[in-house]
């Protein structure tokens, strides 16, 4: 519980922070990132539903998801000015951490997942995707 509160914590800070920084010191808007972004989102939501079956069936398309998420942060983060998102990215994907990636590991290490739990890991996971998308689409338009 205390390292959701953190994450949350965290990229609340980074999102305020990029809210009161000049122009110069973020990226632009990126239309790929955004597309990315909302799309591998959607997708990591729909798998999580599925965790209330053996994570064996469904690996090909974790994988396949994980993948995804992995190629957003690495478009992430080679834009210049663009470290808050790519640390965005970073605890979204961290196996120790709460969000997908803590989630996935749990789900592949427990087999099965209860479906009280994968609701409320949703709800964090969707949180942490939409600050991403928050950020992405404050930033000035070019």
């Amino acid at each position: 519980m205390k390292r959701i509160i953190f994450s949350g914590i965290f990229l609340l800070t980074f999102f305020s922070a990029v809210t009161i920084s000049s122009c110069s010191s973020i990226a632009h808007f990126d239309q790929v990132a955004y597309s990315q972004m909302t799309a591998v989102e959607s997708d990591a939501l729909s798998m999580m539903d599925k965790a209330t079956e053996d994570y064996a069936i469904h690996k090909q398309e974790v994988d396949v998801i994980s993948n995804r998420i992995q190629q957003a942060y690495l478009y992430d983060k080679n834009r210049p000015k663009n470290r808050i998102t790519e640390e965005m990215w970073k605890l979204i994907m961290d196996p120790d951490g709460h969000l997908y990636g803590g989630f996935i590991a749990r789900w592949k290490s427990e087999g099965k997942l209860k479906p009280v739990f994968i609701a409320e890991a949703k709800k964090k996971v969707q949180e942490n995707f939409d600050r991403i998308a928050q950020l992405e689409s404050k930033k000035i338009k070019s």
